[in-house]
């Protein structure tokens, strides 16, 4: 698979050590963009709207949390696969992110069977 034929993935993460986590577990099967705040990864989905085939939406993030920038692409696309990651494990939070739009919810830290999982879930033919 060359790198125009990769599924485009948008990640919405302020961490760089995060980031740089995802990008070595998927990277290599998927082309990622990268936004640090809220509003960037709501931009940044306007600008691949029909491109991006999954969101990994981190919940706290400068500018606008996850939780807004998720009911916002909401309101645009009900379709695109979003799915939110967290520090924080309480059910609360987690049915919080499901009621703003999140299709599931990940658990930090994120670990390399998780995501490739989640990634499989919404993009069947990313192969591991």
């Amino acid at each position: 698979m060359n790198e125009n034929e990769r599924p485009l993935i948008l990640v919405a993460e302020d961490d760089d050590s995060n980031f740089k986590l995802i990008k070595a577990i998927a990277g290599k099967k998927c082309n990622l963009m990268w936004a640090r705040t809220g509003k960037e990864i709501l931009d940044l989905y306007k600008q691949h709207r029909g491109e991006a085939r999954l969101i990994l939406m981190d919940i706290k993030m400068p500018e606008m949390t996850g939780l807004e920038a998720t009911k916002a692409i909401r309101e645009m696309d009900k379709e695109v696969p979003i799915a939110m990651q967290t520090a924080y494990a309480f059910a609360r939070d987690r049915e919080i992110a499901l009621e703003a739009g999140a299709n599931e919810v990940l658990v930090k830290p994120i670990t390399i069977g998780v995501l490739r999982a989640a990634i499989s879930r919404y993009i069947p033919e990313v192969a591991w």
